[in-house]
């Protein structure tokens, strides 16, 4: 891989590393912020606030994690330096 493909590969990588780790603070960090205002509604019996703390940031962290691979992958066979290749 030439220089030039090199940088373009990091550079793509790494934005894609800071895409996620700003959508994982978030949806890690932000919303438990608002966990006392979003208490006042009723989901499923639930507070709002508990209920997305407890079951919607663990479903958001799982999708988080396939859709970053998935990128990745794309990333990678974009500039030849997948797995299958």
């Amino acid at each position: 891989m030439a220089d030039s493909d090199k940088h373009n590969y990091w550079s793509h990588t790494t934005r894609l590393m800071w895409i996620v780790l700003t959508l994982w603070f978030a949806g890690g960090i932000l919303i438990h912020f608002f966990a006392v205002p979003l208490n006042e509604t009723i989901f499923l019996g639930f507070p709002l606030g508990y209920f997305l703390a407890a079951k919607g940031t663990l479903v958001f962290f799982a999708v988080l994690v396939f859709w970053f691979c998935q990128r990745q992958d794309n990333i990678d066979r974009a500039f030849g330096v997948s797995e299958d290749s």
